[in-house]
């Protein structure tokens, strides 16, 4: 089954993983998905991810992270540039999320990074979603 925002359905199995507080979580694997969970990765908000080959599909497995009492590492993911409607930033508008506690994630013509990444390389693009 295809899905028209593939990167919103990531971020609600997710949300959704960590609700009921899932260790790891599995769903379709794309290059756009890896790069977001690099990211998560990369900032703290997961423990590690791996891919899965299983003939010509891949998937995509993220295990999750919780601090102390299962204290979840991510506290909030929201989806802001849409099929329906792109958000588009330059480098001077490109959004600190809580004061820098949270990661806004912009695809950008050098790849997927973080804001504070695109802005520190003077490059703006496509804000796809915000983890907190």
């Amino acid at each position: 089954m295809t899905t028209s925002d593939p990167i919103a359905d990531m971020l609600t199995r997710i949300r959704n993983a960590v609700a009921v507080r899932h260790d790891t979580v599995l769903m379709p694997g794309s290059n756009a998905k890896v790069a977001l969970a690099r990211i998560m990765k990369e900032e703290g908000f997961i423990e590690d991810f791996e891919i899965l080959r299983s003939g010509p599909r891949r998937s995509l497995r993220i295990r999750l992270k919780y601090w102390g009492r299962k204290e979840p590492a991510i506290v909030g993911l929201k989806r802001v540039s849409k099929p329906g409607l792109r958000v588009y930033v330059g480098k001077k508008e490109i959004p600190r999320l809580y004061g820098g506690l949270g990661v806004a994630v912009v695809s950008t013509s050098q790849g997927v990074m973080t804001g504070s990444d695109a802005w520190r390389h003077g490059i703006g693009g496509e804000l796809l979603c915000y983890v907190w």
